[in-house]
């Protein structure tokens, strides 16, 4: 048996005898984190990296079909690596994760873990001592915390490194806080026969329960369901989780890993509230129509859809596909109550006027309106009514009502589309928010000499056929303005039955549907077709339309839509082969909801 030895004062008084376990716990429990903050450093730079890998590289000549041409084989490379990284998905249950996405959750998982369980044999020779891996473990998920903070946020450091927009980095921030809470259990698990008296004690079970409960709430059918309870339980259980977190560590002087949490959640709020004040001025009485500049008008176009427009504020600029919070406290159950929306329009560089001359010179049949010229210059939500918040705007839009309304935004990451000679846009129901101000934008830039792009698909699923007047007339407008040069190709699937007896194209349309059909059928290639499209099919096709040249492909949509167009770019269509020998160079995007 090893014996602790003692030591005496001058004086000749004894001390406690000395744990040679101690020190080395102690040390190791200090290296650590920052050891496994190394790792997630290098972590953040290979996504970065990733990302810049999947650049547009410059477009490759073309080549006959049966003439392999080695000059593509970095081209080749870049689609491998996209196929394999981002389109080839994991299903568990009704979550979905892309490759990427579960090789990174087991990363983090393993260093965690590993940090956590390695060099736990004391100096008598026991493995995977208790008091060497608990503390070491509370000390790891101190570290952590800045990091779940930061990718929680609208506005941080990760975005701006790597380019990945906050909205994807959300599943990590969720994939973090998950692991760090069962790493949480395995360290408050060897803590249950302390004194509970003990205030530090206390204060980690309360962070330790409130992260459970953050966990359990967070998981998407609450999230959906639920928003409103969801977001401000949210805002209370994760103030309760760091402030126990800080007065826990703080006991182990491990405090300064979790007080930076607290910076970065300010940062964050302090920039939104700066974005509040600058693009809802009016609402603080500066400058003109204080009160009335951002009342905001809406209307039901069909029972399960609202139209919202917005003036646009001063300064407010976006991209396509971009996303804004909305406040509306006259709608929401307790006021600063955000809901994201996707813009629906597009921050056009025209004028109305211009684009309304445009219009007119092509088709002296197309009325202009207030409502259609917003989408090229106003903001315009189409909102999917369900319960709660949307279900209540949807009873003021069946009035017709205006509501008030704060913004903030814009989020997400911006497309540059111009590169590209082929686009293919799919969405599915409201998804096409996300889609609809990318053709209006591959139009404008065609037109003013700014996009390479010589052809658009144009994908839309519908349940009802109804539901093409949330957007009929704008696209009507748009097909009229479109350049000779650039072809477009318009298909609206509608998977429900209340479909009208058309046939497989819509060559006219019935007094009983639209009036904007008519205009749509006359304009270019426009078909309506009933029951679901076979994407993979029509991905194939748009990818030897385009061969030799880039094709861009982007789609919003729910998961099953998404997942198709996914497994439709995946090899052969998106293969090395294809491309050494002439083939399309195929990027994707995809902008899904319903996932973890």
């Amino acid at each position: 048996m090893t014996s602790l030895s003692t030591s005496t004062t001058g004086a000749g008084k004894s001390v406690a005898p000395l744990n040679p376990d101690k020190a080395i716990r102690t040390q190791r429990a200090n290296e650590y984190p920052h050891e496994v903050w190394f790792f997630l450093a290098c972590l953040i730079a290979l996504v970065a990296v990733s990302r810049l890998l999947s650049f547009d590289p410059e477009k490759s000549s073309s080549h006959s079909k049966a003439v392999v041409n080695f000059r593509n084989l970095p081209l080749a490379l870049v689609n491998i690596f996209r196929v394999v990284a981002f389109r080839f998905t994991l299903d568990f249950g009704s979550y979905s994760l892309n490759l990427t996405e579960v090789v990174l959750t087991l990363m983090y998982m393993a260093a965690l873990f590993t940090w956590t369980f390695i060099n736990t044999t004391n100096v008598s020779g026991g493995k995977f001592d208790v008091s060497y891996w608990s503390n070491r473990a509370g000390a790891l998920i101190a570290s952590q915390i800045p990091l779940i903070t930061a990718l929680g946020t609208k506005n941080n450091i990760i975005t701006f490194i790597t380019g990945v927009s906050y909205e994807k980095l959300n599943y990590l921030h969720r994939m973090a806080a998950r692991v760090v809470f069962v790493l949480v259990w395995v360290h408050a698990g060897t803590k249950v026969t302390d004194e509970l008296e003990q205030t530090w004690l206390r204060c980690g079970i309360l962070a330790a329960s409130s992260l459970t409960s953050l966990c359990i709430i967070s998981v998407r059918p609450v999230r959906s369901r639920a928003y409103e309870f969801f977001f401000y339980t949210h805002l209370v259980l994760v103030l309760l989780f760091l402030v126990g977190a800080y007065r826990h560590s703080e006991e182990f002087s491990y405090q300064t890993y979790v007080w930076p949490s607290f910076v970065i959640w300010g940062v964050d709020r302090i920039v939104r509230v700066f974005r509040l004040v600058v693009f809802n001025h009016s609402y603080f009485g500066f400058g003109s129509g204080a009160g009335t500049a951002l009342d905001a008008t809406t209307e039901l176009l069909t029972p399960k859809c609202v139209r919202l427009t917005l003036k646009r504020p001063p300064h407010f600029k976006w991209a396509p596909g971009q996303v804004a919070y909305l406040i509306t406290p006259g709608v929401s159950s307790l006021p600063f109550e955000s809901h994201p929306f996707t813009i629906a329009s597009y921050d056009s560089q025209m004028s109305l006027k211009e684009i309304t001359s445009s219009a007119a010179s092509t088709n002296s049949d197309l009325n202009s309106t207030p409502t259609t010229s917003s989408y090229w210059k106003e903001l315009v939500f189409l909102i999917n009514v369900q319960e709660g918040f949307t279900k209540r705007l949807g009873d003021i839009a069946a009035m017709k009502g205006s509501v008030k309304v704060y913004i903030d935004g814009p989020y997400g990451c911006s497309h540059n589309s111009n590169l590209h000679d082929t686009i293919v846009l799919i969405a599915g129901g409201t998804g096409v928010s996300h889609t609809l101000p990318i053709l209006l934008d591959t139009i404008e830039g065609v037109q003013n000499g700014k996009s390479a792009c010589k052809r658009v698909t144009f994908i839309w699923c519908i349940r009802d056929f109804r539901n093409i007047n949330w957007i009929s007339s704008v696209l009507a407008k748009a097909l009229s303005i479109t350049p000779d040069s650039l072809k477009v190709d318009v298909r609206i699937f509608v998977t429900g039955s209340n479909v009208p007896d058309l046939g497989y194209e819509l060559p006219e349309a019935t007094p009983s549907t639209s009036s904007n059909f008519p205009s749509l059928s006359s304009l270019a290639p426009f078909r309506m077709m009933q029951g679901r499209p076979s994407l993979a099919t029509l991905l194939q096709e748009e990818a030897e339309e385009t061969r030799g040249g880039s094709m861009w492909v982007t789609v919003c949509g729910s998961r099953s839509i998404a997942n198709a167009v996914r497994k439709g770019l995946q090899f052969p269509v998106a293969g090395p082969s294809m491309l050494l020998r002439g083939g399309a160079t195929v990027s994707l995007h995809v902008e899904s909801f319903g996932y973890a």
